[in-house]
């Protein structure tokens, strides 16, 4: 019988790398917002429909909401265990040696998961269930909704801080998650850092970029 902590490692990688992979493409298609205004609307508002209509992509939500909520509930159950155990940090003295992120990864997730629940409030629950108008080709108008949420200055600000925060967990989770998998080998270490490092600033400047983008160009 598997032990259990490995298992709940393990689900935390896979959910983690495959959520780490959504990133990449939820980002490619959020950069249409930084084309030309009415460019911009029907390409993505198109793109948005493609998303929303197609069986396949439906299908790879439903192991997306899978692995949120896979990701989340394993991560609380080993942050309440690690903090009933009084901390192992502060016991050994390993935080002098660790990076900041890798002993705060339960209070950066934290910050992503409640971000996320309004993030999905204000555009995938409005598509789904609210009324937004058609554009020029007939598909919803999410792109005027984006416009909206993206004239306050407040959440283009909170959105800012949690692409930063979403920076921070990836750097140390991509790699920690690729180790628990043990999908390297310890001669290509520095460049698998690297290319970590690489991934975790373009997705956290991109979609940084992006509100700061549609708010300027509103002001």
């Amino acid at each position: 019988m598997l032990n259990i902590t490995l298992i709940k490692k393990i689900m935390m990688a896979m959910t983690g790398l495959f959520l780490s992979f959504f990133l990449i493409v939820h980002l490619f298609g959020n950069l249409q917002l930084l084309l030309p205004e009415h460019q911009a609307q029907l390409q993505f508002n198109h793109y948005s429909h493609l998303l929303s209509g197609n069986i396949l992509i439906k299908l790879v939500s439903y192991i997306l909401y899978f692995s949120i909520i896979g990701h989340s509930v394993v991560a609380l159950i080993i942050t309440l265990k690690n903090n009933k155990s009084g901390g192992k940090y502060q016991l050994d003295h390993r935080g002098r040696a660790s990076k900041w992120e890798s002993r705060n990864m339960g209070f950066l997730g934290t910050v992503i998961l409640i971000f996320l629940v309004i993030h999905l409030a204000n555009f995938w629950y409005v598509y789904k269930f609210g009324t937004i108008p058609e554009d020029s080709n007939g598909n919803k108008d999410l792109y005027i909704v984006v416009k909206e949420v993206f004239s306050s200055g407040w959440y283009v600000a909170a959105y800012i801080l949690s692409a930063v925060a979403l920076g921070y967990h990836l750097r140390h989770g991509v790699y920690s998650a690729v180790r628990t998998l043990g999908l390297f080998h310890p001669k290509y270490v520095g460049y698998l850092k690297t290319i970590g490092l690489i991934y975790t600033y373009a997705i956290t400047i991109g979609f940084a970029v992006i509100p700061i983008y549609v708010y300027l160009t509103q002001q």
